[in-house]
């Protein structure tokens, strides 16, 4: 279906010669050994495991005593079939219009609802488990994820085993030392929910391998084979699938022989040296080790889960749920924050390579989702399907969301944000403009003059806002469809101009023109969710928030105006409490008072999310499963948006460049006195590097990577700085100086 994962996933760019030694490999860059997970055993759920990957591939590693664990997953293992409803004639944004004028909200459910709670399919299916008997001599004491060169360990009581997910191979290593290890693959127990056959086995010498057919003709087998190098072993294992060929069981029996062949030390040096160039983008030096833990945790997760050439991650990455059910939520694509949520991080670390996994997965779907909307909106261009499989294809949920068509203008800001990150006049011309001038057509052929003469959506909805109720249809427009609206139409301007484009910037300002202004509460000056509704109870989705962040819309730096909606919005969610927030709720607000300023709610904010949600391997978990008292959600379904907001809310502490100023530490808090980073990106295609000590900034370092106007807002007020630099101009709160491609502007207190 789409070509960049039907070919093992190789990533050749960054092959590096065989000769380089493992510890040059695995030297300075990367994380330090405090940020390490260091899990004692037992490990007895597979959400709590230590989590492996290649972007394709993933393992989870758990168990005790003798028993070893490997739950196993592929990025593109899904079953795509669709329910009959979704393929009727009648299933169409129309109809949805007509049942809702008429109140008919059974009808509704039936429509766009009751498919999904019908049919175990579509849905994300895991590939196996391995499961690891250890000799007599031999049990797990603890678990250990080396975060700087992507290897779980295992501590045996005294000997170590190993094991890694090959960053330039399509396979993963295991060594475990004394005896042979007896093993198994497990075929996942939710595969009987989806009716397939039991999986064909068999084996040949030391080669054994499991292949499963699936729906649709795809077909996949995990192939493991093992060799006695001395006193230990070797395994190999290999996950493969009709995407890759026509016969997984014999690539998989090349690709787990040739590994062997070459050997663990052989196979795990371009691996390191991978790692090494992936931490080598940049860093930061926090003074809470919670916290850096996790920011270090987080960039781990983008090199293990996200690999251009591999499918984007889902809710649940390449690991997905080992138990015994079907994943929570189908483990699927959600785009009315969790994709979203997910790929901020990447930008300001210069994982560049990371995200456009998720923007070549967008654009590659162009086509099903221009179907999309013709066939269910009745427009031309591009709509998003707000809940979406692999196929990019609906999996239907809350009518109000999984439909809604201003999904689509959030994932447009992924493509936007990659080119202003980059400043890639390619990508901007032939990926981001286009992507989102096709979003923007499709809305604006829904759009249609409400009695204001204003442009209004037919039907309007603010996640999660009511639920699913009938109360969720909002009066048109909300504030979350309305200040997406604005973003897009205001970006396409922007972008427009950027490529010399004055007419087609003319004809989106003609359409932003004709939008409302954003709904304020008269009386206490909130954003509202909609014209006549305010916000009344606490919300898990910061939805009515967007014009703040992530979307820009109302900035602190902007009116008085915009300053009262800002700390009147904020204080009344201080005041509604949090007592129906879940994890990413808790990140997502960090991210939102640190893009207001307010530099001590938002590592309040962070330090509960860190207290009271995240499990023990650090995967971000719905609820307050401990039972602190933060939130009435106490289940424990793993996603991992929460995760990526957090690692975000860190670089909106550190570092700013929203409209076109380069900010440095404009929300640290009071209790970071001593904080640097390295090579942070800004918009405007700038690596930012600065110095904080007792409070105050000592030394700040731009390079710029495109070339261009850098605006810096002046990192000590009041204060002499010495430039290495003499065109350096002060206009105004900024310094101002034209950097061309490289070169780079330095400065520290005189």
């Amino acid at each position: 279906m789409i070509p960049r994962w039907h070919q093992t996933v190789c990533l050749a760019a960054l092959a590096v010669a065989g000769s380089l030694a493992i510890a040059e490999a695995a030297s300075a860059a990367g994380p330090k050994a405090a940020s390490n997970l260091v899990l004692t055993a037992p490990i007895d759920r597979w959400d709590h495991a230590i989590p492996l990957g290649n972007g394709l591939t993933g393992g989870l590693l758990w168990g005790n005593g003798q028993n070893l664990k490997l739950s196993l997953d592929r990025g593109d293992l899904w079953d795509l079939r669709l329910p009959k409803t979704f393929l009727r004639k009648d299933w169409t944004w129309k109809t949805l219009q007509k049942l809702v004028a008429e109140g008919n909200n059974d009808a509704q459910i039936a429509l766009i609802e009751t498919p999904h709670r019908e049919f175990p399919y579509p849905t994300k299916i895991p590939a196996a488990r391995l499961e690891l008997t250890l000799g007599q001599s031999l049990a797990a004491k603890s678990f250990v994820l080396d975060l700087q060169t992507a290897v779980g360990r295992v501590d045996l009581g005294g000997k170590t085993a190993e094991v890694f997910f090959s960053a330039t191979e399509s396979v993963a290593m295991i060594r475990i030392p004394g005896d042979t290890p007896k093993w198994r693959i497990v075929p996942p127990a939710s595969l009987k929910t989806l009716k397939y056959p039991p999986p064909q086995t068999g084996s040949d010498g030391t080669v054994s391998w499991s292949l499963q057919e699936a729906a649709e003709g795809l077909k996949y087998a995990v192939v493991v084979a093992d060799r006695r190098v001395g006193d230990s072993t070797q395994i190999a294992l290999a996950i493969t699938s009709t995407n890759d060929g026509p016969d997984p069981v014999g690539l998989g029996r090349k690709r787990v022989e040739a590994a062997l062949n070459a050997g663990y030390e052989k196979m795990l040096k371009p691996h390191l040296a991978w790692w090494k160039e992936f931490w080598s983008q940049s860093s930061v030096e926090l003074p809470d080790p919670a916290v850096q833990q996790h920011y270090d945790l987080v960039q781990y997760f983008y090199g293990a889960a996200s690999r251009r050439g591999a499918p984007p991650i889902p809710l649940q990455g390449v690991w997905t749920a080992d138990a015994g059910g079907l994943p929570p939520w189908r483990g699927d694509y959600h785009h009315d924050l969790n994709t979203q949520l997910t790929y901020w991080a990447y930008l300001a670390a210069g994982h560049f390579d990371q995200g456009a996994a998720f923007t070549d997965f967008m654009w590659d779907l162009l086509p099903v989702h221009r179907k999309f909307a013709r066939d269910f909106y009745g427009t031309p261009g591009t709509a998003v399907v707000g809940i979406m499989t692999l196929g990019g294809t609906p999996i239907g949920g809350w009518r109000q969301y999984s439909v809604s068509p201003t999904s689509g203008a959030w994932v447009a800001q992924s493509f936007y944000l990659h080119w202003r990150y980059t400043m890639d006049r390619q990508f901007l011309v032939e990926r981001a403009y286009p992507y989102c001038a096709e979003i923007a057509t499709c809305l604006e052929g829904l759009l249609r003059p409400g009695p204001n003469g204003k442009l209004k959506l037919p039907l309007s909805s603010s996640p999660e806002i009511h639920g699913n109720s009938p109360k969720a249809w909002l009066t048109p427009n909300s504030n979350y469809d309305l200040s997406l609206l604005e973003w897009l139409y205001g970006a396409l301007v922007e972008m427009a101009n950027a490529k010399g484009d004055s007419a087609a910037a003319a004809r989106w300002q003609k359409v932003l023109d004709q939008l409302d202004d954003l709904a304020i509460d008269d009386k206490t000056g909130v954003l509202r969710l909609s014209p006549d509704e305010t916000l009344r109870e606490s919300h898990r989705h910061h939805s009515h928030l967007m014009p703040i962040h992530p979307l820009g819309l109302l900035s602190v730096e902007g009116s008085d105006r915009d300053r009262r909606i800002i700390d009147a919005s904020l204080a009344q969610i201080d005041q509604l409490g949090t007592q129906w927030w879940t994890g990413y709720s808790f990140s997502w607000m960090s991210c939102i008072n640190a893009r207001a300023g307010k530099a001590d709610r938002a590592i309040e904010n962070l330090e509960i999310y860190l207290k009271a949600f995240i499990l023990r391997n650090g995967f971000h978990c719905n609820g307050d499963y401990k039972r602190l008292g933060y939130s009435k959600f106490t289940y424990q379904p793993f996603t991992m948006e929460g995760n990526f907001a957090a690692g975000q809310a860190v670089h909106e502490m550190l570092l700013g460049s929203w409209g076109g100023t380069v900010r440095v530490f404009p929300a640290v808090p009071k209790k970071w006195p001593d904080v640097a980073f390295d090579d942070l990106r800004a918009e405007g295609g700038f690596a930012v590097s600065a110095r904080r000590k007792n409070g105050q900034t000592t030394h700040v370092r731009v390079r710029a990577d495109h070339g261009g106007l850098l605006r810096l807002r002046d990192p000590l007020p009041g204060k002499p700085i010495k430039w290495n630099r003499a065109d350096v101009k002060k206009v105004g709160a900024d310094y101002q100086c034209t950097l061309r491609p490289g070169e780079v502007l330095e400065g520290s207190l005189d």
